[in-house]
């Protein structure tokens, strides 16, 4: 069990502007905070000092002062950051009697969802930190550092820059221009007349179905009280190259494809083995797949590297069948996922931001994509279909080192819905990718099998 030692709220080392930062982006997504957390190999104690994590966190929130703000409510069930320099949360624990190889390849499960802080969302909006970090020693001597950040004020890019600044304060080392000056200029993405200053009305067909409910499962099969179970699959160099040969080969109608890349292969595979393991004869079984993409650089002008707010827009494939992807080659999965991907350009994130500004209910589509498995929930059948699949492949999270090391691993703390996966690179350069997906219970055995076999 973790045990706490010591509780601390750090605010910005600096007075910091006290404004208010509105992102339509930011509304479709939850109060509730992404948990990821980093491993650091046995090290001496001393190294580690909870005070100099303090003082560099106090610096850096002195930087991205959003992130020592908090949410609050506006019109219509929307959000924004009021930056009131209340604070983040930091959170001495250790872990007495278990070395980190407890941690079982660290399968966001068990042992691995106490490390980080727990949030208490009963407490009111204005009231939960946007960030809250945990750093927990084991007896081993290894540590983690359990971080905690809000889906509705940063995403995975802008936390990682982050947490690469807090890092490199904490070592002592100046600060480089990107590092000091991130963008926390929302303008760009809280209006669908963003900077042209002209309305953009949807003239390309966007019907922006990634905000509809998802697929239904059209059978009985499943019970209300199934139990979720989660693995870490594990695809050396040699098989994500072996995988992409493969997509690439045929699109299912014997023509030759464009390249993929590691992901699309990767999610167009994970896709066609879920699929297989979920059949039970049902092959008119409606289904797709969902990812979220950077628009950073898709945007026209694009936005600021240093943008540090939430700029990842959902995208879905169309809806396929259980048969069409078990009848096809992987590269016909793994061509809807590209696809998917390669429709979010400059005018698909403007027409996405004039939807969401005219959506009456944000919990609804909220909730359709983050926690699809409730969704699809239609009378007694309790099964889900869909896949939600989140690339975590290209963040740079060597550079997370706070003094003691380079990290040997980053992953998901926790993962709460039934069908969802998270890609992740390994930092040693040899290819390898780590799989981590939440499926029933009942379908992880055969899912194991053929993840493996169809390779």
């Amino acid at each position: 069990m973790v045990s706490i030692q010591s509780s601390y709220t750090v605010t910005p080392s600096e007075p910091t502007p006290e404004v208010r930062l509105f992102s339509l982006c930011e509304q479709i997504k939850l109060r509730t905070h992404a948990p990821s957390f980093y491993a650091y190999n046995p090290t001496n104690f001393d190294k580690i000092n909870i005070h100099n994590l303090r003082d560099a966190l106090s610096k850096a929130l002195s930087i991205y002062y959003p992130f020592a703000g908090r949410l609050c409510w506006t019109q219509g069930g929307r959000w924004e950051i009021h930056c009131n320099a209340k604070g983040a949360l930091l959170i001495e624990a250790s872990c007495k009697g278990k070395t980190l190889e407890d941690l079982r390849d660290f399968v966001p499960n068990g042992l691995v969802t106490q490390l980080i802080p727990n949030i208490d969302y009963s407490a009111p909006l204005e009231d939960t930190p946007i960030l809250a970090v945990q750093l927990t020693r084991f007896s081993c001597g290894g540590v983690t550092v359990g971080v905690a950040m809000c889906r509705g004020a940063l995403d995975g890019t802008g936390g990682m820059r982050f947490i690469n600044t807090w890092a490199k304060l904490a070592r002592g080392e100046p600060l480089d221009e990107s590092d000091q000056y991130p963008c926390h200029d929302r303008t760009e993405l809280n209006s669908r007349k963003m900077s042209t200053g002209s309305e953009f009305s949807d003239q390309n067909g966007h019907d922006h179905s990634e905000y509809g409910a998802p697929p239904p499962w059209l059978g009985s099969l499943g019970t209300e009280d199934a139990k979720v179970t989660v693995e870490v699959m594990k695809l050396t160099g040699e098989q994500v190259k072996k995988l992409k040969m493969k997509a690439t080969s045929t699109n299912g109608n014997g023509e030759m494809t464009k390249p993929f890349s590691s992901f699309e292969a990767i999610a167009g595979h994970l896709w066609k083995s879920v699929s297989k393991a979920r059949y039970e004869g049902n092959s008119a079984q409606p289904t797709r797949l969902t990812t979220l993409v950077n628009c950073r650089n898709r945007l026209k002008p694009p936005l600021p590297p240093v943008y540090a707010g939430n700029a990842a827009f959902p995208t879905t494939t169309p809806t396929c069948t259980f048969g069409d992807l078990i009848e096809n080659p992987v590269g016909f999965a793994a061509a809807k996922v590209k696809g998917a991907i390669a429709k979010v350009d400059d005018k698909f994130v403007r027409s996405a931001l004039e939807y969401i500004d005219n959506v009456k209910d944000m919990n609804l589509i909220r909730y359709n994509f983050h926690y699809p498995a409730k969704s699809v929930h239609k009378g007694p059948s309790k099964g889900n279909p869909n896949l939600f699949v989140v690339s975590w492949m290209n963040f740079s999270y060597e550079h997370a080192d706070f003094g003691w090391g380079v990290p040997y691993y980053f992953g998901p703390v926790y993962m709460d819905a039934e069908g969802k996966a998270f890609c992740l690179n390994k930092p040693n350069g040899d290819g390898m990718v780590h799989v981590a997906i939440s499926l029933d219970s009942a379908h992880m055995p055969a899912f194991k099998k053929i993840f493996y076999e169809d390779i």
